[in-house]
């Protein structure tokens, strides 16, 4: 049963026999696993076996872990890591055989990074028929709103608006950074409102994001949140080819759509020819809807410069990097698009 971790605390009164935490987010893990290893305490689970698959791990002891308990011994929480979030042949089977003899005395927690298409594989159904999974991914947007918000209230502290706002944009996919920011304002601000001034003397720009995060805040025409990412993704060290890619990938991806539907051929049919989820689907829509076919053409000459000055001279230029991000809004293209870019 998916469940996400804002609404864990919900479904921790009766313990599950297993519990799947995987995501990129360290803090959400961590913190889903307190929470389930604090109510499996007060159920009498309090032994904790670690196990952790690498080279010198063997399926066979977490079978026997599983099958040692007694009328009499105590009950134990087995924690199993999976790096790389596969288990392979020999581990599914272990893992589906184990869900077909459960113990209640045990209580299988099992986390690693994010997933995909292991969610249709047996062994994950046959855990996730039986227990909890918990998709631990950095929320975005109003999704991490929503988690400050929450965590605002968890610490009973008086954030007024224009520090919330500043909270989201010098935290924004960091929740370790956030989680240790609203620690701190409790010790410091613990019964007082807590203004936006007050945030500069004690906080730096913490907030991270990923190309992919941009090319999406790009293709919605967020420009004032692209241009943030960017100054970010600069501080950060990302490297400037990384980003190129994620650019010219996503140029080419609108100038194929773009010229496809001038032809006269139906945006739903271009979908799957270009690998385009669900998800997604509204940023090109949007980005489509927004730019003409010149635009988008004048942009990835742009790029192509930009690329040319890193390759044949090493010239990292943000400031271009961030004309280029600017040349997504057609109003600041028609302002913009006549200043070039020298090579």
């Amino acid at each position: 049963m998916r469940v996400y971790p804002d609404q864990l605390n919900q479904h921790l009164k009766n313990i599950h026999g297993c519990y799947l935490l995987f995501g990129d987010d360290p803090w959400l893990i961590e913190n889903c696993k307190a929470q389930i290893l604090s109510a499996a305490k007060k159920q009498g689970f309090e032994e904790r076996v670690h196990l952790t698959q690498d080279n010198s791990f063997s399926w066979n002891d977490l079978l026997q872990e599983w099958q040692s308990m007694s009328l009499f011994a105590s009950r134990r929480i087995i924690e199993l890591t999976l790096p790389q979030a596969k288990p392979g042949t020999e581990g599914s089977a272990a893992l589906t055989a184990m869900m077909q003899n459960p113990n209640p005395d045990i209580i299988l927690i099992i986390h690693g990074p994010k997933i995909s298409a292991e969610t249709k594989s047996k062994w994950f159904k046959s855990l996730d028929s039986d227990g909890i999974y918990l998709p631990c991914a950095t929320p975005e947007g109003k999704q991490f709103q929503r988690w400050l918000d929450n965590r605002i209230h968890f610490y009973k502290l008086q954030v007024q608006m224009d520090a919330k706002a500043m909270l989201f944009n010098l935290f924004e996919g960091n929740l370790l950074a956030a989680e240790q920011a609203l620690q701190l304002l409790q010790l410091l601000s613990p019964d007082k409102p807590i203004h936006s001034d007050h945030l500069n003397d004690y906080f730096e720009d913490q907030s991270r994001f990923t190309v992919f995060q941009l090319t999406d805040a790009l293709l919605g025409n967020h420009q004032k949140h692209a241009q943030h990412m960017l100054v970010q993704l600069n501080a950060e060290g990302t490297a400037m080819p990384i980003l190129m890619w994620a650019l010219f990938k996503e140029l080419n991806v609108l100038l194929s759509l773009k010229t496809a539907v001038e032809q006269g051929e139906q945006l739903n049919s271009l979908w799957p020819k270009h690998r385009i989820w669900d998800k997604r689907k509204p940023f090109y829509q949007a980005a489509l809807t927004r730019l003409t076919l010149s635009q988008i053409e004048h942009m990835l000459a742009f790029a192509s410069k930009i690329e040319r000055n890193l390759k044949q001279h090493g010239v990292e230029d943000w400031t271009a990097i961030s004309h280029l991000s600017l040349l997504f809004d057609p109003n600041a293209h028609r302002r913009l698009a006549h200043i070039e870019l020298q090579t």
